[in-house]
This record gives C-alpha cells, structure tokens and sequence, in this order.
C-alpha cells in the first residue's frame, strides 16, 4: 500500500469533508428554528396586537428568525474551519447560548406573544451574539462581521419586545 498520497488526492476528500461540515453547520440551527416556529409559529396574540408601521408581521419575523440562524450557522462554521473553537473554547459555549436563547425566545413569544420573559431572552441572545461578534472577529474577521448583522437583528426584535411590554 502506498501511503504517500499527492496533495491533490487529498483535496477532494478534504473539500467534501468540508461541504458535509458546512451543511450540517447551518442545517441544524435553521431545522431547529423551523420546528419552532411550525409548532409555535401561529400566534394570535401577536397578529391582533395594534403594531406601529415599523413592527414587522410575523412572516417577516419567521423568515428572518431562520436567515439569523442561517448566517449564524455559517458564521461558526467559518470560525470552526479555522480550529477556532479549539484555540478559543468559550466562542462555542456563546455560540451554543445564542442558539439555545434564540430558540427559547422564539418558543415563548410566538406562544404568549410578547412578554417581560421573552423580553429576558431576548436581550441574552443580544448580550451573547455581541460577544459572538468579539470572539469570532479574533478568529476570521469575514464571521465576526455576518454576526454583526445577526446582532442588528436581534437588537430590532428586542426593540419591538420592550416596545410592547412598556
């Protein structure tokens, strides 16, 4: 057996290993964000409410809810591709807890509506994705700046929970 394989034998393994990675990476926060909102995603309480013009329906709020997660997932992946998590651990433990606080913010406001607990986990997945944003900046600058567009997001959606618990 020759063990001594060319680099380009190898490339093509490494690059598929690298697609799989790269779904899998977004796959699974925006799968997780879609089964949220299919079992909570019809919510009275928040189509009756009397919204100002730049409060979004919640269509809007569903769609963008899943392109957080999608942008986010591709963000850590870009970090993870560069052994990120490895050199800086506590990137994946934010990671993990904006996920984990986006989906319960997802859960308890499409289905209370808004709410002072939804308004809590709201501002912790805002709290979490900026230290997001500082953490994989370090690592590869391209994934600090997707997480900032995910920070502006969730800074709306918490404007428009305090909006409706004040």
């Amino acid at each position: 057996m020759n063990y001594n394989r060319t680099r380009s034998q190898k490339k093509p393994s490494t690059a598929s290993g690298g697609v799989k990675s790269l779904g899998l990476a977004i796959a699974l926060p925006v799968a997780l964000t879609l089964t949220d909102i299919m079992w909570f995603g019809e919510n009275q309480i928040y189509n009756d409410l009397d919204r100002p013009f730049w409060i979004p329906p919640l269509w809007a709020i569903h769609l963008t809810c899943l392109s957080l997660a999608f942008v986010m997932g591709l963000s850590a992946w870009l970090v993870w591709a560069e052994s990120g998590f490895h050199r800086k651990p506590m990137a994946i433990i934010m990671y993990l807890g904006q996920l984990g606080l986006g989906l319960a913010w997802d859960m308890i406001f499409l289905k209370n509506g808004p709410n002072q607990m939804a308004l809590a986990m709201s501002f912790g997945q805002l709290i979490t994705i900026f230290l997001c944003s500082q953490m994989f900046s370090r690592i590869n600058p391209i994934a600090g700046d997707l997480v900032k567009l995910c920070m502006v997001w969730s800074g709306f959606l918490t404007s428009v929970n305090l909006y409706f618990v004040l």
